[in-house]
């Protein structure tokens, strides 16, 4: 059982929302069903799932049983970029989870993955991640890299581990930059106020370096260029939200009153590796997709240079 104390932080929010905030991986609707299904108590009485939170209201928890995840093959389209025996690349949609998850089972990549390509999967990172060498987030699209065996993983993760994996992303952020280009070196861990966000702290946290480089302005929103050196979770999003230049569309670090995108405006448009088999150096592109051509093509005409 999990017990704990409304803060005055939490006071005012539907116990649903609280809930989904204590359990990130979960949907909101699997923390509804647990509610439903008297899992959750407050004040030592059965809850509505809607109901308002007090400060000083006792919550106590009793989570299902948990089942060990099996990931299901599911025929579902897939967006392939580039592939060989070793590994392949795979455009993904935004809205589309990388792997199962609680309250994910089903749609996911993995569950695309297992479909197309049978037993040909890594199986480093067990059997809910098959073949899973790197992530972004559900409403982020763009590349990703596959390993269809542990040698290739294994010779792809230490590329990242090292910095010799590159990754560039576009994003629309709010505002317009100070300066043409530069780097933002501060360390993310999870927020100690909301265990579903990460954010910038000293505290329990790991090193996160992100380049940054102004590709237009308009009046309200620039088109920037962001290149990872680590990928520590949501770190384009944290990172460009503590200087001050949120990503549109971005509803968890983005302004209350930003836009609404349906996710935000950011795209992973390129990797490059060294071929695990043979050393060869391989840069993949992905176009713009339409959800971010079009939010462009919205957008105020920029300002005089």
């Amino acid at each position: 059982m999990i017990r704990f104390t409304v803060t005055d932080e939490q006071a005012g929010m539907r116990l649903d929302k609280m809930m989904a905030a204590e359990y990130p991986d979960a949907s909101r609707s699997f923390v509804q069903r647990m509610i439903e299904e008297g899992g959750v108590t407050v004040n030592g009485r059965v809850p509505s799932k809607s109901e308002k939170l007090k400060a000083g209201d006792e919550i106590l928890i009793t989570p299902f049983e948990v089942k060990e995840l099996s990931a299901e093959p599911q025929n579902i389209p897939l967006d392939i970029r580039y592939e060989d025996d070793d590994l392949l690349v795979v455009n993904k949609p935004r809205g589309m989870v990388v792997h199962p998850a609680a309250g994910n089972y089903s749609g996911t990549l993995v569950n695309a993955l297992l479909s197309y390509c049978k037993n040909s999967l890594s199986g480093i990172n067990g059997v809910i991640r098959p073949g899973i060498v790197h992530r972004i987030d559900k409403d982020t699209s763009g590349l990703l890299i596959v390993a269809k065996n542990d040698f290739a993983h294994c010779s792809l993760a230490k590329q990242i581990k090292e910095h010799s994996f590159k990754r560039e992303y576009s994003a629309v952020v709010h505002g317009r930059l100070k300066e043409p280009a530069g780097t933002i070196n501060a360390p993310i861990g999870r927020s100690e106020r909301d265990r579903k966000k990460m954010c910038v702290t000293y505290k329990n946290s790991r090193e996160a370096t992100t380049h940054f480089e102004v590709i237009y302005e308009y009046e309200k929103f620039s088109l920037v260029r962001l290149r990872l050196e680590t990928g520590r979770t949501h770190q384009i999003r944290v990172h460009m939200a503590y200087i001050g230049h949120p990503v549109a569309g971005d509803t968890v670090y983005g302004p209350k009153n930003g836009v609404r995108l349906g996710g935000q405006c950011l795209h992973a448009g390129l990797i490059g590796f060294c071929h695990p088999r043979d050393g060869r150096y391989i840069e993949i592109v992905s176009e713009l997709p339409d959800y971010f051509e079009s939010f462009l093509g919205s957008l105020t005409r920029p300002l005089s240079q």
